[in-house]
């Protein structure tokens, strides 16, 4: 007997279980969420609540050092070795069986295609399996939301999503509901920050001391001197300084050059200090600029937030955090980060979007595929309805 369930279905049992969870008899709903879009393959199991009853993370980066960035295919093979476990671990830290959960959570997209199939194959099996609610979560609404957990953040807010893969600033009206202020031209600031630590020949800090090749830079450039080095401001004249977008190409081709025209020696850690440092003024002053025309642009449409959330790997750069702490209070608002630990790709962000999305009915048949390519304002118009697979 071929067993069907419609998104009418599973909305159904998630407006029940919003009123009784299915086993204990409590309100609160337990989320298991599921990540694998890039390089961490990473399982959490969070209650709407704000609890993280238990969180799973494998990271990658001595496997990807050695080739100086993230290698696709050996990302989704680790993934694919990977996930059994995480999921069965993530389990049993917190004493639960799939039977014990109200629904599964799983990043759809954006991200590596072969990496993000990994996470969406495992997660329909297990909520089809079990006949749970299945939530496909866009990876930067799960960023975006993830402020939310825990906190008194209200709608709507404005947020920066700064990571390897994505650099914007949005206005978050509600869960599926975002308005796009700006976005990168070229490359991401976090690509940017792994780039010019490859250029500086920096190595890569271990998963214990915050991990990847952009944190090193981080570390090392609080013993540089930032002005023996000048770097202009990306996107500082005339013609692009009114654009709330962003640039960072410019800024990493720079610092290319000046290797190639040995202006500075990678192999003198004094030189690496300094041109690291260098770069991260030019970059967090070029984050803060374009976020102050996002504000502006709120004001413009009688937006008025409540706050700024930043989120994404590179919010838990602390000169960031700190320069764009001071840009909220000269807009009379607080910055709002995740622990730096929930800024990076983490399982727990996945969970927490899931719970917010299953509160709503905003559920997935299990049919659903990856999106590679996924604008986040696309989100609105989607409905319940199964979007185009990738393929």
């Amino acid at each position: 007997m071929k067993h069907r369930f419609s998104a009418t279905t599973m909305l159904r049992r998630s407006l029940s279980y919003t009123r009784t969870c299915s086993r204990t008899g409590s309100s609160v709903l337990r989320v298991l969420g599921l990540e694998s879009s890039c390089d961490d393959t990473a399982a959490a199991i969070v209650s709407s609540d704000g609890q993280i009853l238990s969180e799973t993370n494998v990271h990658q980066h001595s496997v990807h050092e050695q080739h100086g960035g993230i290698v696709p295919g050996l990302a989704a093979n680790h993934h694919l070795k990977n996930m059994p476990m995480v999921v069965h671990d993530t389990l049993k830290k917190a004493g639960l069986q799939i039977s014990d959960l109200d629904a599964i959570a799983v990043t759809r997209g954006p991200g590596l295609p072969a990496s993000l199939a990994v996470c969406v194959a495992a997660g329909k099996t297990l909520a089809a399996v079990h006949a749970k609610p299945l939530i496909g979560v866009h990876h930067m609404e799960a960023h975006a939301l993830m402020a939310r957990m825990g906190t008194t953040v209200k709608f709507p807010f404005l947020c920066l999503l700064i990571s390897g893969g994505h650099t914007l600033s949005l206005v978050v009206h509600d869960v599926n509901q975002y308005t796009m202020v700006g976005t990168t031209r070229d490359d991401s600031v976090g690509e940017a920050f792994d780039k010019v630590a490859r250029e500086l020949q920096i190595p890569w800090l271990g998963s214990q001391e915050g991990g990847g090749a952009g944190p090193a830079l981080e570390l090392l450039a609080r013993s540089g001197d930032p002005t023996r080095f000048a770097l202009p401001v990306p996107m500082d004249k005339a013609d692009s300084a009114a654009s709330p977008d962003f640039s960072f190409s410019g800024l990493k081709t720079r610092i290319k050059r000046m290797r190639e025209q040995r202006l500075f020696d990678p192999a003198v850690r004094q030189d690496q200090a300094d041109v690291a440092a260098a770069f991260q003024l030019a970059a967090t002053k070029h984050l803060r600029k374009k976020t102050a025309l996002a504000f502006q642009r709120a004001r413009e449409t009688n937006v008025a937030v409540s706050c700024l959330v930043a989120s994404g790997g590179v919010a838990s750069n602390l000169a960031v955090r700190g320069s764009l702490a001071q840009l909220a209070e000269s807009n009379g608002v607080e910055l709002v980060c995740p622990p730096p630990n929930l800024c990076t790709d983490n399982g727990v962000m996945i969970a927490w979007a899931g719970v917010e999305r299953l509160k709503l009915g905003l559920l997935d048949p299990y049919t659903i595929d990856f999106i590679q390519r996924w604008p986040l304002e696309e989100l609105k118009n989607m409905g319940y309805k199964p979007r185009p697979s990738s393929f």
